[in-house]
Parts: C-alpha cells; structure tokens; sequence
C-alpha cells in the first residue's frame, strides 16, 4: 500500500508530464519553440508550486477558494504570458487547461481509486463499479 506522501508525488509527477505535454502540444507549429529549460522553469512553478501550494493550504486550513483559486490563477496566467501565446494558442491551452485536471482526476479515481486529487468531484474506481 502507498503512502499519502508517495500518492501525492505520484499525482504531482503524472500532472507535471500532462502539463508539459500540454505546453509542447500547444506550441508545436511555432517555428521556434519554446526552450526546455523554460518549459521547466514555468512547469515546476505551476504544476509542483501549485499543488504543494494546494496541499499545504489545505492541510494548514486556508479556505478552500484560496488554495485552490492560487493555483488556477497560476495554471491560466503564466504560460500565457511566459510564452506570449497567440490567439489560437491560447485558445487550445485553455481548453485543454481546464480539461486536463478532471481528466488526470477520473483516471486515477476510475483505475486506481485514488480520489484524493480532487475529491469534490465523485468518480467511483471500476472495482467499485465492477463490484
């Protein structure tokens, strides 16, 4: 059985490698691409700065709008801005933005029954729904 703190970098590692696949995937027609390192740099500001943040927020008792709101705001600014997206560009990052939190969360809910990732939305694990 994993610990709470092996889950949780677990969770972080999975993000991280969705998040800079996101990045890559958004800036993929630019002749120029973004740099690894800065794709780095913001990556572990955002994904590993944001979820630390989220989990020691809420582990030290800050409202729930604060240590989930930081993060968001983190998720939708930075990259923009760090790698001046275009129009289309910004367009698809936030789509997928919004799209990837849910989805890294019904995948580790739905085949590992780990819920904790966000736990206000309810998915069942497939041995809940097979049982």
């Amino acid at each position: 059985m994993e610990s709470d703190v092996t889950r949780f970098w677990i969770f972080v590692a999975v993000s991280l490698a969705v998040f800079v696949g996101l990045l890559r995937f958004v800036t993929r027609n630019r002749a120029s691409r973004p740099r690894v390192a800065a794709v780095a740099v913001v990556a572990s500001v955002v994904v590993v700065g944001g979820m630390v943040f989220a989990k020691y927020g809420n582990n030290f008792g800050l409202p729930w709008w604060i240590y989930y709101t930081v993060p968001a705001l983190a998720t939708l600014l930075v990259p923009p801005v760090a790698f001046r997206l275009r129009r289309r560009e910004l367009a698809q990052y936030l789509a997928l933005a919004f799209l990837s939190s849910p989805a890294i969360h019904v995948a580790f809910s739905l085949f590992l029954g780990w819920h904790e990732y966000m736990p206000f939305i309810p998915v069942p694990s497939l041995k809940q729904l097979l049982a």
